[in-house]
């Protein structure tokens, strides 16, 4: 993940391979209720940006919202809102074929309508890698805020946001972490039983 971006632009088509990547991702049913808010420029994102200024201002700050970082992230050239949209599996799995025949949102244990998405933007990052650029996954601002700003309907939630650029290493507000501090897998894995 990288948290600061040059001001070098995108080659043209970067947001479109980007897009077309995350449309491959497997959803439940084929349901595909994801979406995604795009914002290319400066005057786009800048809502995004002053959003966040105001969620830190507001409650205060911590390692993980810190203007400083705002600061870095808002150079990025494109951000990518993954959206997950709960009613579009309910429906379609009361249509006929799925053997339902309710919306009843207590037979999903798990909301793949997160999960989906989640494989969306995961999609995302690593076309992102294939274009040799850097890119970081955040958590959303403020939801009714931003809904609000961008005119999101309410059966959309973002997910997270993706700002996507060229690295900036040396103003990185956050040390990258090292290969040695990930986990082993002999620390991960149970095989055949936990």
């Amino acid at each position: 993940m990288v948290h600061a971006f040059t001001a070098e632009p995108l080659a043209p088509g970067t947001a479109e391979r980007l897009l077309r990547a995350a449309n491959r991702a497997p959803s439940a049913g084929f349901s595909q209720g994801y979406s995604f808010l795009v914002l290319e420029d400066k005057e786009q994102s800048e809502p995004l940006w002053q959003l966040l200024y105001e969620q830190t201002a507001s409650e205060g700050t911590t390692q993980d919202d810190d203007p400083e970082q705002v600061d870095a992230l808002s150079t990025a050239p494109l951000v990518i809102v993954p959206l997950a949209s709960k009613d579009v599996y309910l429906d379609r799995y009361a249509r006929p074929g799925k053997g339902w025949t309710d919306r009843d949102e207590a037979r999903w244990p798990i909301p793949y309508w997160y999960v989906d998405t989640g494989f969306t933007a995961l999609l995302m990052l690593l076309a992102a890698v294939d274009e040799e650029l850097g890119a970081v996954f955040f958590g959303p601002p403020d939801i009714a805020d931003f809904r609000a700003r961008f005119g999101v309907p309410d059966e959309w939630t973002p997910i997270g946001v993706i700002a996507v650029g060229h690295p900036d290493l040396s103003a990185d507000p956050i040390t990258p972490a090292r290969a040695s501090e990930r986990k082993s897998l002999d620390e991960l894995v149970h095989r055949g039983r936990w």
